[in-house]
């Protein structure tokens, strides 16, 4: 799939910045910068949307994601008030940068001159940046309705800063509400998968009237054992989560032809991934799964196949 000269290399990364009208020597080396984070994070991501998206998007989806993970951060570092003053201070620099449309921080010019380019970006920032509280605020889930409105008032505007940028113009109302049922599922999944690791932290993120509705209490969790019940209570997470992603299919015929094979890519991980959950329920209660590399390597190249026909077509 290319050299380092190739689609995804050093060649491809000029040319695309080249496609998206990044012409400034220092925005591109900033763009560069951010583009490396984004690889050091999330190094399949970067290479997968190195691959499948058109050149002219590939600069505006690293600058949204490498906005989106310094914002989430911030938001994770610290005690609770070192985390909200930071949070606090970046969201006036970011909406200041926005309303001057200019900064003296290096790592939000490729965010303004993305939004520049593509203004339906300025609202989604704007969008996600007053959701932070939602997740600085976060106590953990008493009902099913409460972990609905922590994904309306934080999950899906953080996922709107980079799918804002792969959706089809004009009226996105369907896209926004096929884009909502699938990070229901992602989100849903994501609190399965990490279920060890959120509770290392202190953060029980399942909510407590489904953990009573199957008859688990948060020790059980933590002792780590598969008892029935608490297998039960993981596989009805999972069949939850395989509905909505099957229902939020959909979001790849919304999409422009150019982005759908980054788009089955995301859905394909996420498939991936809960294909190796239920592989074993049980070891979720230690570690999360990870989806088998060649599925990975194979659902890559064939999307990369479909883009390359995209293109050329």
């Amino acid at each position: 799939m290319g050299t380092a000269e190739g689609r995804d290399g050093v060649g491809g990364w000029e040319r695309a910045l080249d496609a998206a009208g990044v012409r400034e020597p220092a925005l591109r080396e900033a763009y560069g910068r951010q583009r490396a984070e984004v690889a050091a994070y999330k190094r399949e991501v970067a290479l997968a949307a190195g691959l499948l998206l058109p050149p002219a998007t590939l600069p505006h989806v690293i600058a949204a994601t490498a906005f989106m993970h310094r914002t989430d951060d911030l938001l994770d570092s610290g005690p609770p008030a070192t985390r909200r003053a930071a949070a606090d201070r970046w969201r006036a620099e970011v909406a200041a940068a926005l309303d001057d449309g200019r900064t003296g921080r290096p790592e939000l010019r490729p965010l303004l001159n993305s939004v520049e380019a593509r203004p339906e970006l300025r609202g989604r920032v704007l969008d996600f940046l007053a959701a932070a509280d939602a997740d600085l605020d976060f106590a953990g889930f008493a009902t099913e309705a409460d972990y609905q409105d922590y994904l309306d008032g934080y999950s899906l505007p953080g996922f709107m800063v980079v799918a804002a940028l792969l959706g089809p113009d004009g009226d996105q109302r369907a896209y926004l509400a096929a884009c909502r049922t699938f990070i229901d599922s992602c989100q849903r999944l994501d609190f399965v998968n990490d279920l060890a690791e959120d509770l290392a932290d202190d953060r029980l993120t399942l909510p407590r009237q489904t953990l009573a509705e199957h008859g688990v209490t948060r020790a059980d969790l933590e002792r780590a054992e598969a008892t029935p019940a608490v297998r039960a209570l993981l596989g009805a997470l999972l069949d939850r989560a395989d509905r909505d992603r099957a229902a939020g299919r959909e979001l790849v015929g919304l999409v422009a032809p150019a982005h759908r094979p980054m788009v089955r890519c995301l859905v394909g991980v996420e498939q991936l991934t809960a294909t190796a959950a239920r592989a074993d329920p049980g070891a979720l209660l230690r570690r999360p799964a990870v989806p088998a590399k060649p599925a990975l390597l194979r659902l890559l190249a064939r999307e990369y196949l479909r883009a390359r026909r995209v293109r050329r077509g």
